[in-house]
């Protein structure tokens, strides 16, 4: 295909993620936003009363970054696994796969679905947030560059996950154990200062642990871990999930049998 026969699949690609699940935005967009609303009323008000400030801020205040990237990183994720399979499913990705489209373009196409979804729902979180408190963006190079590639690595891992993926129940079982018990232990209600010393050295191996912080500093300007760092250690599992997705896509690995 010469490039802008790839630039047409890609886009219809793109375009077809984004329509299905505008399409059913009640299904989509809508619970994850009234999930938060949970979130801010009894972590936010109720419990954040009694504890007070964290980290300079009210506690409200603090942890509201890291429901925003939570919200991003299950949706992002959510909406990749379960439109790869499907299309697994319905034995529609042998059309794709029988296609002059390059593999790049059908992986792309696939993750920037994702990252509209992520995107999207990061915003009417956003939106929503500011009915509890106030927030002033204080760099939003930062914070942009955090919401869109948080959603990238995260859509990438739905694509992984849906590879790998033989019955609808196995693209559960990564956000019920995996995903989860990350986002909880990744500082969304709480500084990684802390806790104890060891422990603080165990958080360093979560990744969620840096998009949370690089957002707060985005958001509120203070973080657990140096930006510099977060930023590197997010860029470095975008490449290496990427690069293993394509290699994965390549080799027919789940899709050709």
């Amino acid at each position: 295909m010469n490039p802008h026969q790839t630039y047409i699949a890609l886009e219809t690609i793109v375009v077809r993620e984004v329509r299905r699940f505008m399409r059913i935005w009640v299904q989509t967009l809508l619970p994850p936003v009234i999930t938060m609303t949970l979130y801010f009323v009894i972590f936010g008000n109720l419990i954040g009363k009694r504890i007070g400030e964290m980290g300079g801020y009210d506690y409200m205040q603090y942890i509201v970054p890291g429901l925003i990237m939570m919200s991003v990183i299950t949706n992002s994720y959510a909406n990749v696994v379960s439109s790869f399979y499907s299309t697994k499913f319905q034995k529609s990705i042998e059309e794709i796969l029988v296609s002059p489209v390059p593999n790049w373009a059908i992986l792309v196409g696939f993750v920037a679905g994702g990252v509209v979804r992520g995107v999207l729902v990061g915003f009417l979180v956003s939106l929503l947030s500011l009915f509890f408190t106030e927030l002033k963006v204080q760099n939003i190079l930062v914070t942009l560059f955090v919401v869109v590639s948080t959603a990238t690595l995260f859509s990438i891992g739905g694509f992984i996950n849906a590879l790998f993926a033989n019955k609808f129940d196995d693209i559960s079982i990564v956000p019920t154990f995996v995903l989860t018990p990350l986002t909880y232990l990744g500082g969304v209600f709480y500084s990684i200062d802390l806790l104890p010393s060891f422990w603080q050295k165990v958080s360093m191996a979560n990744p969620i642990v840096y998009m949370v912080n690089a957002f707060r500093y985005g958001i509120l300007g203070v973080s657990d871990v140096d930006i510099r760092v977060s930023i590197f250690m997010i860029i470095f599992f975008i490449v290496s999930l990427f690069t293993a997705a394509l290699i994965m896509l390549n080799r027919g690995q789940g899709i050709r049998s």
